[in-house]
C-alpha cells in the first residue's frame, strides 16, 4: 500500500529529539570535555579538573573514536551517553564531528525517510519549476526554477562560493559565463567540479538554453542572475536555491536531495539490468560495478557514492534477489493510478522503499528499546564514520 503523499512528516529534525530517540543526552562542546594532550609519540588525556584520564574503560572509548592525530582543539565527551563523542579541527580548520553511533542510527534513519518525503513531493516541484520557467523577463522565481531544473536533470552540485574562491571548483551556483556555451538549443557545459573532477555535458533544451543566454547577455561573469523588483542584478547563491525549495514545497528540502534521490534510483536501475547471480561473490561484483555507474554520473568516488547518495535498502534488496522482482511488479500495479506524476521508474523505487521501511520499523517496534541502544552500542568500536554539523 502507498503511503499518503499528503501525511505529516514524522522525520527527526531536531537534534535533541534524535539524542533522546536513541536514548541518549544531548550534549555540546561548549561544556568542559575531556581534552587530549601530546605527549611523546602520541597523546594523554585529561579530565575537566585536569586529572589524567587512567580508567580503561574512558581510554577504550576514546581510542574507538579514532580521533586522526592532525586533529586540534579536540574535544571528548566525559559522558559514554552523550550524542556527541568527540569534536576536533582537521588540517583546513574545519570542524569534524565523532556521533554516538545510537544517534548516527536515528539521524541515518531520519535521512532515507527524508528522502522518501522529497521523492513524494517530486511531482510538485517539477509542476512549479514549469510554471514559474514560463514567467516573462528574468524574475528571481524563474532563474531559480531554471537552476533546479538543470540541478535535476545533469546532477552537477548545486556549488559553494569558498570553493569556488578557494578551489576553482565550481557547481550550478558558481558558475561563470565562460562555462556554458549556448547554441541555439543546446548547452555545453565544461568547468571544473569538486574534487578536481572535469565536467563535459550536453543538454538540449530551447527554453533552458533561452533563458541561460539571457543571464549571460547581464554585466558581470556570475552566469545565473536575475533582475530584483528595482530591476536591479542579483547572483544565485546555493542558500538562495534551498530558500526557493522551501518556499515552493513547505518542506526542508535542499538541493543535495535531488542527488540522493538521483543516486538511488540509478543504482536500482544498474542493479535489476544484471542478470540473476548464482554466488554471494557475484552479487557483490555486481554492485560494485552498479556503484561505480552511479559514481560515475554523480561525480564522486564509489565510496562516497555508496556512503552518501544510494538507500542501503537497495543493496538489501538486490542480495535477497527480490530487487528486480518487487520493480518489475510495482511499475505493472498500483504506481502507474497511484503516483502518475512520477516516471515509472521512480515510484516503483519510492513504493519498494516504503514498503521496506515500514516492514523495518514494524520489526523495530517490537524491540525493547534496551536491546535497540545495545545494537547501537555495539557499533562503536567499528564505526569510525565522520559527520560535519
Amino acid at each position: 500500500m502507498l503511503l499518503d503523499p499528503n501525511s505529516s512528516n514524522d522525520t527527526i529534525v531536531d537534534p535533541r529529539d534524535a539524542a533522546e530517540t536513541a536514548g541518549l543526552i544531548y550534549v555540546s562542546d561548549e561544556e568542559p570535555g575531556i581534552r587530549r594532550r601530546k605527549s611523546g609519540k602520541g597523546f594523554t588525556y585529561l579530565h575537566p579538573d585536569g586529572k589524567k584520564v587512567e580508567d580503561k574503560e574512558t581510554l577504550d572509548r576514546i581510542r574507538s573514536l579514532a580521533i586522526p592525530p592532525a586533529y586540534t582543539d579536540v574535544w571528548i565527551c566525559p559522558k559514554a551517553n552523550g550524542h556527541i563523542q568527540a569534536t576536533g579541527r582537521d588540517v583546513k580548520g574545519r570542524k569534524q564531528y565523532r556521533y554516538h553511533p545510537a544517534f548516527r542510527e536515528v539521524r541515518e534513519g531520519t535521512k532515507y525517510e527524508r528522502m522518501l518525503e522529497f521523492a513524494k513531493g517530486l511531482p510538485e516541484i517539477r509542476n512549479t519549476i514549469d510554471e514559474h520557467m514560463s514567467r516573462r523577463g528574468l524574475p528571481r522565481e524563474k532563474v531559480l526554477a531554471t537552476v533546479v531544473h538543470l540541478l535535476e536533470n545533469t546532477l552537477i552540485r548545486v556549488g559553494n562560493e569558498d570553493y569556488a574562491k578557494q578551489n576553482k571548483s565550481y557547481g550550478l551556483t558558481t558558475l561563470r559565463d565562460p562555462h556554458v556555451t549556448v547554441d541555439g538549443s543546446e548547452l555545453r557545459f565544461q568547468f571544473k567540479g569538486k574534487s578536481g573532477k572535469t565536467w563535459k555535458l550536453r543538454v538540449k533544451d530551447r527554453r533552458v538554453a533561452k533563458i541561460v543566454k539571457a543571464c549571460q547577455d547581464l554585466p558581470g561573469q556570475d552566469l545565473f542572475q536575475y533582475l530584483d523588483e528595482n530591476g536591479e542584478q542579483q547572483s544565485i547563491t546555493s542558500s538562495d536555491v534551498n530558500a526557493y525549495l522551501k518556499e515552493i514545497t513547505g518542506r526542508d528540502i535542499t538541493a543535495k536531495d535531488f542527488r540522493t534521490w538521483a543516486g538511488t534510483v540509478l543504482a536500482a536501475l544498474a542493479l535489476a539490468e544484471f542478470e540473476q547471480f548464482d554466488s554471494e561473490a557475484k552479487a557483490k561484483k555486481n554492485i560494485r560495478a552498479a556503484i561505480e555507474q552511479v559514481s560515475a554520473r554523480l561525480g564522486n568516488t564509489p565510496t562516497i557514492c555508496r556512503k552518501c547518495y544510494v538507500h542501503p535498502e537497495v543493496f538489501s534488496c538486490y542480495l535477497e534477489g527480490s530487487l528486480l522482482l518487487e520493480i518489475k511488479e510495482e511499475i505493472e500495479t498500483e504506481l502507474r493510478e497511484d503516483l502518475p506524476s512520477l516516471r515509472p521508474e521512480e515510484a516503483a523505487v519510492l513504493t519498494l522503499l516504503q514498503e521496506r521501511l515500514s516492514r523495518e520499523v514494524e520489526q523495530q517496534a517490537k524491540k525493547p528499546a534496551k536491546s535497540r541502544r545495545t545494537t547501537a552500542a555495539k557499533k562503536q568500536g567499528t564505526s569510525q564514520s565522520e559527520m560535519r554539523a
